[in-house]
């Protein structure tokens, strides 16, 4: 079965404004807000979403978009997630997630498996805290 299109939830820097919205928004048919289960960590100029327990039993959550993209926009987010396949060692594992607030909507998204030394991010809104980490 060919797929022609795959939505995606994206937190980070494939957010419109953000350094890599380049990489997805030429394949991109449709954006909507959303919120998932998970926590984020600063692994430097970018976040990585963790969807473990730790996340599960605090609550937390993450918000983001949902992004529609054609089969070659998603090719092109797992090119720059270093996500090559299943039981491949992929930087950022691409699992299936559903929105808290409209569980209808669901799709995939980039997760890494532990923090790998990582610090927590304060909040749920990577742009919020990237502005924030910058600022001069």
């Amino acid at each position: 079965m060919m797929i022609h299109e795959a939505t995606v939830f994206v937190y980070g820097t494939l957010l419109p404004g953000q350094s890599n919205h380049h990489v997805a928004a030429p394949f991109v048919s449709r954006m909507e807000p959303g919120t998932i289960s998970g926590r984020l960590v600063d692994a430097g100029p970018y976040p990585a979403m963790l969807r473990d327990a730790e996340a599960i039993a605090g609550d937390m959550r993450v918000k983001g978009l949902w992004m529609t993209v054609s089969a070659l926009g998603l090719r092109r987010m797992d090119e720059l997630e270093e996500f090559y396949g299943i039981e491949e060692a992929n930087d950022y594992e691409r699992v299936w997630a559903r929105d808290l607030d409209l569980p209808a909507r669901q799709g995939w998204v980039y997760v890494w498996d532990r923090p790998r030394g990582c610090p927590a991010i304060d909040g749920l809104d990577w742009p919020d805290y990237w502005a924030r980490k910058t600022r001069v």
